[in-house]
């Protein structure tokens, strides 16, 4: 992959007016095709990893005012609840487990992370550069990013709408 980037790059960056797209930045890296087995598992971790980012946000949030108001009363609420799976390597039965059990602790942060990602313009999609900031620390670590985000399109017009990102990582309709 590192030879085809620097080959786009070098081809595609030519051209006059024409936008690149990197994935990642940093060295090279062999990053390993995803396989349908993996994809299926990436919504687990990812939902994991979101919830986790917010209440950590939410402990560091003293005063930096990282969260408004009416978001740290939501995330409190997560905080709080003592059932909550606590941040580390959890087995994947377990976080399909707690997703389950404790579904509506995962609902604002799928919604959330969407409003961090939604910037430019607001409009409620998220574009390929919208959604670079959490694409490109996750790629070399999670090797499925590329591919859970294009199956995320489903009407494939190359932006994600609020119910595709929702429904991406299991959040029903209504909610």
């Amino acid at each position: 992959p590192c030879h085809f980037f620097a080959t786009k790059c070098a081809l595609e960056g030519t051209k006059k007016g024409h936008k690149l797209h990197l994935d990642y930045i940093g060295p090279c890296k062999f990053i390993a095709p995803c396989i349908d087995n993996e994809l299926n598992e990436f919504p687990l971790r990812m939902r994991d990893w979101l919830k986790n980012v917010l209440v950590s946000l939410y402990e560091r949030d003293e005063d930096n005012n990282m969260l408004s108001e009416k978001q740290k009363l939501r995330v409190k609420k997560i905080y709080e609840n003592q059932k909550r799976l606590q941040a580390g390597e959890h087995s994947l039965d377990l976080l399909a487990h707690d997703f389950e059990k404790n579904y509506n602790m995962y609902i604002f942060p799928v919604h959330w992370q969407f409003g961090q990602l939604d910037q430019h313009p607001i409009d409620g999609y998220l574009s390929h550069t919208e959604l670079s900031p959490l694409r490109a620390p996750l790629i070399p670590m999670e090797h499925c990013t590329t591919r859970f985000f294009d199956q995320c399109d489903t009407d494939n017009d190359k932006y994600i709408a609020l119910e595709e990102w929702a429904g991406c990582f299991g959040i029903k309709e209504q909610d």
